[in-house]
């Protein structure tokens, strides 16, 4: 399908550079089946669900993974150059892939310093300025030293407009984070707080933790004019047997299954048979779900407000209907909400079958 079908026009002014504070008083719209909409905040979750429903949440941690240094010299009096990476993707103890910002500066055998004590050489190079890194350090010594020395990744909407600072170190990384691997939040995670956690075990909503380990494909435009010729990116995901079991279970009890955020809905939805069954998962993913798909595990989905035209728009259209989600997005706009990572968020209800 045609990928104008997914456009829509945002003022600038909608786009949120910090996050409610505190988290749970950002807004909520809540999309019914038949596309009723109401208006509520966060912390009123735990009385839009039922007890017996189970959130399965994205604990996958943030890695501050913007480095910035300088190309050494080659040796043939080249200057040195400045040089951004984000690394995206770890594919080896001591190697990552990267987006390199002046890649064209670069070729293979290149030496990096990154910081004040990151060292690199560029292994290979790919399209779209991506490149291979191999560092001097390799597991937790390199996990301690990009921790060290590198910014939190901000999506390009943000960073923009303001730089990085101490304080998105702690917002953009949810309560309940705790494998490192993504160079981007599971934003809509952002918005629970330890105490609305106990709300809703209070309420008798269970809580299961999935991981997926967001690229900065979450990023990339979708460059081409029709849906069925957009790549996505596979990011690693995760959802062990125990997990799976309580899942399975709890839905053959009547319970539904809550997504918080895409990635969860994307891990679970990758993990399910056709039966609806989820069976443990640990690989790569690029589940690519537009409308059409027939949603198997999941019924329920917590998710922020998503960009123009891209894969997560499409998503959510895919559950909740394009006309309605489009219906959804004018009211929000309307309404003064505000959009994207920092922004506030919409809950989904799709039939049950």
């Amino acid at each position: 399908m045609r990928v104008d079908q997914f456009d829509f026009d945002l003022p600038e002014g909608a786009i949120a550079l910090r996050p409610a504070q505190p988290r749970d008083s950002a807004r909520l719209l809540v999309v019914s089946p038949d596309g009723t909409l109401a208006h509520y905040h966060i912390r009123d979750l735990p009385g839009l669900l039922r007890p017996g429903d189970v959130i399965a949440v994205n604990d996958t941690k943030v890695i501050p993974a913007r480095l910035k240094g300088i190309r050494l010299s080659r040796g043939d009096g080249a200057p040195e150059a400045g040089i951004e990476v984000t690394l995206h993707k770890r594919v080896a103890p001591a190697a990552f892939l990267a987006f390199a910002r002046g890649a064209r500066k670069l070729r293979v055998g290149d030496t990096l310093s990154l910081g004040t004590s990151l060292l690199a050489r560029v292994a290979s190079r790919g399209e779209g300025g991506e490149v291979e890194l191999h560092f001097a350090l390799e597991g937790g010594a390199l996990d301690a030293a990009i921790a060290r020395e590198g910014e939190m990744p901000l999506p390009p909407y943000i960073a923009g407009k303001r730089k990085p600072d101490a304080q998105d170190m702690a917002d953009y990384q949810t309560v309940y984070a705790r494998h490192s691997g993504s160079v981007a939040a599971p934003t809509a995670g952002l918005h629970l707080t330890d105490t609305m956690l106990a709300h809703l075990s209070v309420r008798g909503v269970g809580r299961e933790h999935v991981t997926l380990h967001v690229g900065a494909g979450t990023f990339l435009p979708v460059s081409v004019e029709d849906t069925s010729a957009h790549k996505m990116h596979s990011e690693w995901a995760s959802i062990d047997a125990g997990t799976a079991g309580r899942l399975n279970a709890a839905r053959a009890q009547g319970g539904r299954i809550v997504a918080v955020g895409t990635t969860s809905l994307r891990t679970l939805e990758s993990a399910a048979a056709d039966d609806g069954q989820i069976h443990p998962f640990q690989t790569e993913t690029s589940i690519f779900i537009t409308p059409g798909y027939r949603f198997r595990a999941v019924d329920v989905l917590l998710t922020n407000f998503h960009l123009p035209r891209s894969t997560l728009f499409m998503l959510v259209c895919a559950f909740s209907g394009t006309d309605v989600m489009k219906s959804a997005y004018a009211e929000a706009i309307r309404e003064g909400y505000r959009f994207y990572s920092y922004g506030d968020a919409c809950l989904l209800f799709r039939p049950r079958t």
